[in-house]
């Protein structure tokens, strides 16, 4: 079972909510930020309980449908980034609306809130590993991959790429070799 938390965006405030989390008793598994994994189901008064108690630390659960609605999110940006043969040529915004019927803008505020980071952000970091994961299986060249995923250049995939890694993807690449030959 897993809950999504309001407002809880820094590691101070996962360590608050896991002091919380044991203080109740809950047997929980991963908790990261904005979200906490439980081993079993959390009964209505345990539910309330931790509302409360995550209330004082001014973070607080999101109710079903919120926390629903940030795991499609999720999964229309795994799928879209992982799943999808090439990307399509629409704004990610306008995608993602389109799938979920919903307004972007309360989406991206919603996502933000419980994740800590923007839906841009996320995908942008998706991105990134897919690209990883296509320069280790070294089928296509950079251009390739920049293409499949939208990019409007190479020069765009590896910027984003340094920025997020603080490796070019030839060096990355290069690491990969020395890697196989150790």
């Amino acid at each position: 079972m897993k809950l999504y938390i309001k407002y809880m965006v820094s590691v101070r405030c996962k360590a608050d909510v896991q002091a919380k989390l044991d203080k109740l008793g809950l047997h929980y598994g991963q908790v990261d930020l904005g979200e906490v994994e439980f081993k079993q189901s959390i009964t209505p008064e345990e539910h309330d309980q931790l509302q409360r108690e995550l209330q004082e630390l001014g973070v607080e659960l999101l109710d079903k449908g919120h926390g629903e609605l940030i795991e499609q999110v999720q999964a229309i940006i795994v799928d879209l980034v992982h799943h999808a043969d090439t990307l399509p040529k629409m704004k990610n915004s306008d995608y993602i609306s389109q799938q979920l019927k919903r307004d972007y803008s309360q989406l991206a505020t919603l996502f933000s809130e419980a994740t800590g980071v923007t839906i841009e952000r996320s995908i942008i970091r998706h991105k990134i590993e897919r690209v990883k994961e296509l320069l280790l299986y070294d089928e296509l060249n950079l251009t390739e991959i920049a293409d499949k995923l939208n990019y409007s250049s190479v020069a765009h995939l590896s910027g984003q790429f340094k920025k997020e890694t603080g490796l070019t993807p030839t060096f990355f690449k290069q690491l990969k070799r020395k890697r196989k030959a150790v």
